[in-house]
């Protein structure tokens, strides 16, 4: 990973944030800072990790939009690694992001390069979800073992949790006591736990996508064509409900249509992510499968904290990893887990389906 390859890759992991993973520009500074100093960082596909080799899982906890405000100082990624080190005795062999989207995505190239590690071609979403257990190793059926967050103020806090759900309220609370945001690494698993485990290919996708994006005339459709996703709707963003508590930011967005769309109207549910898309009451798209706000002109993602009254987008939603389409994967992050008396439709069949 260079700088060069920097402008794609968050445009890629703004686009998989689905809203949510926090703002890639500070990802981006992050990484270029950290490339300047430390040097370029190998990304390396899963099968070149050692069967033994550890691999450090990492990822920014909290509420985007104070993730923003209340930048890392930068030694958090160390404090993990050296703590992590210490409690399994052997050294971290590899970084990988917990969720590709938004600046989990970016900002794992800084922690790797400022760790002197590589960077492994894969995470634990796909996307980006709002809660700690809603990642691949779970469904998978990975014990979570240990979960280390390092905040800002220098204070490491060490977990070991009984299953995936109480990783979540234990981290999500310590994370709120740190003025809700921390790096956090859970799952930490070897090279061989790995495999079947997590999600491989996101960091070469999302460079594929953002390159597809910044190397088009035409980067809606270019972008409609790289995710094979479908439109939900061309339009005006009419209303904006948001507000941030318990470690993240809620709420929703009302889209109006122009042009073709004329005459409909588009709600879009919130939880640090987009979750779930409606119009007139009827399911259009909802998790796990992926759903991003772009600006009509750029293809850019907009994320859930900077959405705003008159902006011009468009909505896309595409298929979700096959993992989040399982009896377990559902049960983890399909609509219902959110609170929405909803049955998971794939959005493929949705994509007609109209009121």
């Amino acid at each position: 990973m260079t700088l060069d390859d920097l402008p794609a890759l968050a445009r890629g992991c703004a686009i998989l944030g689905t809203g949510g993973g926090g703002h890639v520009e500070t990802g981006v500074l992050k990484a270029a800072k950290a490339i300047a100093e430390f040097g370029e960082v190998p990304v390396v596909p899963l099968a070149d990790v050692p069967p033994d080799g550890l691999i450090l899982p990492l990822s920014g906890i909290g509420a985007p939009t104070v993730g923003h405000e209340m930048l890392m100082s930068g030694e958090e990624p160390v404090l993990i690694r050296d703590e992590v080190e210490r409690l399994f005795g052997r050294p971290v062999a590899a970084v990988m992001s917990s969720e590709i989207g938004g600046s989990n995505g970016v900002s794992p190239v800084a922690w790797a390069a400022r760790l002197g590690l590589p960077l492994v071609d894969a995470d634990g979403m796909g996307r980006a979800f709002p809660e700690v257990q809603m990642v691949a190793m779970y469904v998978a059926g990975r014990p979570v073992n240990v979960v280390v967050l390092a905040d800002v103020q220098g204070n490491l806090t060490t977990i070991r949790p009984v299953d995936g759900l109480w990783a979540e309220r234990i981290a999500r609370a310590v994370c709120v006591a740190c003025g809700a945001s921390a790096l956090m690494a859970d799952y930490v698993l070897t090279g061989e736990e790995a495999r079947g485990s997590v999600i491989e290919g996101t960091v070469s996708a999302a460079l594929a996508i953002g390159a597809a994006v910044l190397n088009s005339a035409e980067p809606l459709n270019a972008l409609r064509e790289a995710l094979d996703a479908t439109v939900l709707i061309n339009g005006k963003v009419i209303d904006v409900e948001r507000r941030t508590g318990g470690g993240f930011v809620r709420g929703s967005l009302i889209i109006e249509g122009t042009g073709d769309d004329r005459g409909r109207l588009l709600r879009v549910e919130i939880q640090n992510e987009n979750l779930i898309a409606l119009e007139d009451g009827r399911l259009r798209a909802s998790v796990p499968d992926l759903i991003t706000v772009v600006d009509a002109q750029t293809a850019d993602a907009i994320s859930t904290e900077s959405l705003r009254y008159g902006q011009r987008v468009a909505v896309l939603s595409w298929p979700c990893d096959p993992i989040w389409r399982t009896e377990r994967g559902l049960a983890t992050a399909g609509p219902r887990v959110f609170g929405y008396d909803i049955d998971y439709t794939p959005v493929e069949e949705l994509t007609h389906v109209r009121p």
